[in-house]
């Protein structure tokens, strides 16, 4: 059976023609992956080198079962755009609004241009831009250079551009291609100069506006923000398979509002449930950057002077996750599977197997395990004799993604329960 990932693996062979360290997929350049009735399509961000395009097609073609393969050749995304001195694009993102998602990246954002780099902040939520909101910023006129691009606003050496700005309080009532639209004329239209860092508040969800952003942007790296609720846990998962999917690497996550610190006995309350960090990494196997408690000081309009020692932490480790980046790639392992058992094998030699039910009843999901309670909702019975993969797509370096033959698709199973699994069996 032909799979994405097999597809990647082949793709993964073919060196990068300016980069010879580096191969198409790992430099980003392989993009939405197809697979219908054994025919492959991709596309392919233009190297300018015609015999790479060749090879990709032709290491393709050669697995077993592809009938055909089509290779569609894009434009690069920094090609001619603002963002060619952009050094990482970092996308902060949630899937579900309302977990604070605006207020950490301001904060983030802020943090790190206090620190000394050059950084800009993008509010890509054209349906409720807050970042104007967040830095006090009103009446805004919007100015263009020679260029015709924007000239964004600074605050504090930081730059900033939002959707508010250029709509004041009028709704934005606009259909999915127009939204589009703006969101990649406001990225590439922007004259952000010379950057360290771009973050880009993302607007919540998983469809067509997030796809835009990861296909207009080449994307270091995303930061996921939740809540310990069970509404956006749920979420979490999608954000995460997602970014994977458009080759995004998933930076950490930010569990925003963990608890209430009491400022009489120092005790903290875990308003929304105590448990919910440690089930974050258990469940989906990536770095947590810090737990922000409910706090007065996260209300505070960003043009005040002060510090946060909670987003001083998240900033030191989403800098440190970041240097990791290049090993995060390159410790994708090979994964195959058959009706019996899936098979993981890295780089350094190891490898483990593990049956396809016992990782099948595994799962931790929400739909498979209270989410509060952590009481394991399904048994054996359940789980059909003859489950299987029908595709597996591996997360960074840290979990595999699985779509079932019996149709579930939401769990997200770290290398470190399969490693577990397999020594229990």
């Amino acid at each position: 059976m032909i799979t994405i990932q097999k597809v990647r693996n082949a793709l993964s062979t073919v060196p990068h023609p300016r980069d010879p360290d580096k191969n198409l997929v790992t430099s980003g350049y392989v993009r939405n992956i197809q697979i219908s009735d054994n025919a492959v399509s991709f596309q392919l961000i233009d190297p300018n080198d015609n015999s790479c395009i060749n090879t990709a097609k032709e290491v393709v073609q050669k697995l077993d079962g592809v009938k055909s393969v089509e290779v569609k050749v894009i434009a690069s995304p920094l090609a001619g755009g603002s963002l060619e001195k952009v050094k990482s694009i970092i996308a902060i993102s949630s899937c579900k609004g309302g977990v604070g998602k605006s207020t950490v990246a301001a904060h983030i954002a802020r943090e790190m241009a206090k620190g000394g780099y050059k950084v800009g902040l993008v509010d890509a939520d054209i349906h409720g831009p807050s970042v104007p909101a967040l830095f006090n910023l009103k009446n805004v006129h919007i100015k263009t250079n020679n260029q015709k691009q924007l000239i964004p606003v600074e605050r504090d050496g930081l730059k900033i551009m939002s959707f508010g700005f250029l709509l004041g309080d009028a709704p934005a009532v606009m259909r999915g291609p127009i939204v589009t639209r703006y969101i990649q004329q406001i990225l590439m239209m922007t004259d952000w100069g010379e950057l360290d860092y771009l973050f880009i508040d993302m607007p919540p969800g998983t469809g067509d506006v997030q796809l835009t952003i990861t296909q207009t942007a080449r994307l270091s790296g995303a930061v996921i923000v939740t809540t310990p609720q069970t509404l956006s846990l749920l979420d979490v998962a999608r954000g995460i398979l997602m970014f994977e999917k458009v080759n995004v690497p998933i930076i950490g996550i930010i569990e925003n509002m963990s608890y209430f610190l009491c400022n009489k006995c120092d005790e903290k309350h875990y308003i929304f449930g105590e448990n919910a960090v440690h089930s974050l990494q258990k469940r989906f196997g990536v770095k947590l950057l810090a737990e922000i408690p409910l706090q007065p000081q996260m209300t505070l309009s960003l043009d005040q002077h002060f510090s946060n020692d909670y987003i001083m932490l998240a900033v030191e480790h989403m800098k440190e996750a970041l240097s990791h980046l290049d090993e995060l790639k390159s410790g994708v392992p090979d994964v195959k599977f058959d009706k019996q058992n899936i098979s993981v094998q890295w780089a350094d030699g190891m490898g483990v197997t593990v049956s396809n039910k016992q990782l099948r009843l595994s799962c931790r999901c929400a739909l498979c395990a209270n989410e509060i309670t952590g009481e394991v909702l399904i048994s054996e019975d359940d789980i059909r004799q003859d489950i299987q993969p029908k595709e597996i797509t591996p997360l960074g370096n840290y979990a595999l993604g699985i779509v079932w033959n019996d149709g579930h698709s939401s769990g997200i199973y770290p290398y470190t329960l399969i490693k577990d699994l397999a020594n229990t069996s």
